[in-house]
């Protein structure tokens, strides 16, 4: 099967709650794909154990706490997968995601990427009076989230890893820095993932980094003007 070619990288960090549904909408695709990493990112909470029970379909990788970027570039390091998908530890796969991304992918040998829409969810054990409000123009929406995509690994390593410098906001940077490389992408309208939102989103849990938002937007400008400026020398310069 195709889909064998796929490596699924998994972080996680005191996803215990939901990591068990996201590993079962990866195990229940209509493609399943060939290799499954959970790397847990020094949970306290038994993450480590949920990921166990599912036996050898599920490898799980351990490492002391060091932050998103540094699981998923542990993960990307020891996958061994022609193409990589990853999924947040509390987001679900509808079960053709890998299946319609894979026929994308075999259609155009020279795509790198490819992305589809998210379906945000609330969480069904909050209470909902403390439940975030979605307004119906948000809940569908064109999934710019590193657990919407699909890539050739050789294209992955184009751009290169994920900055651990970012506590938040490291798919921003990877992305923007995967346009200047020159990789092809595209955007399915078809709804692939359903992203959960309950109280302990990295959003909310690493708020007070949100200004790295802001400084990768900088790092992108800066690195662009740069190669504007390189560019415009070698064109001056004399032969």
């Amino acid at each position: 099967m195709r889909s064998h070619a796929v490596s699924v990288i998994i972080p996680v960090f005191n996803g215990a709650r939901y990591l068990a549904a996201a590993l079962r909408s990866v195990l229940g695709q209509t493609e399943p794909p060939g290799e499954i990493l959970v790397v847990d990112d020094g949970s306290p909470d038994g993450s480590p154990e949920v990921a166990s029970r599912f036996g050898p379909g599920v490898t799980c990788i351990t490492q002391p706490h060091a932050g998103l970027s540094s699981a998923l570039n542990r993960g990307i390091g020891q996958a061994g997968g022609t193409l990589l998908a990853f999924l947040d530890s509390d987001d679900l796969w509808t079960e053709r995601k890998l299946s319609r991304q894979l026929d994308v992918l075999a259609a155009d040998e020279g795509l790198d990427a490819v992305l589809a829409h998210v379906e945000q969810f609330v969480s069904p054990e909050l209470d909902p009076a403390a439940a975030p409000c979605i307004p119906e123009g948000g809940r569908w929406l064109p999934g710019w989230l590193l657990s919407c995509m699909v890539i050739r690994t050789e294209a992955f390593h184009r751009v290169g890893g994920f900055d651990p410098q970012w506590r938040i906001g490291s798919f921003v940077d990877w992305y923007l820095r995967a346009q200047d490389a020159g990789l092809r992408a595209t955007m399915l309208t078809d709804i692939l993932l359903r992203r959960r939102l309950h109280s302990d989103n990295m959003g909310t849990r690493e708020r007070e980094f949100r200004s790295d938002y802001a400084r990768i937007l900088k790092h992108a400008l800066d690195r662009r003007r740069r190669a504007v400026g390189q560019a415009g020398e070698a064109v001056a310069r004399p032969d």
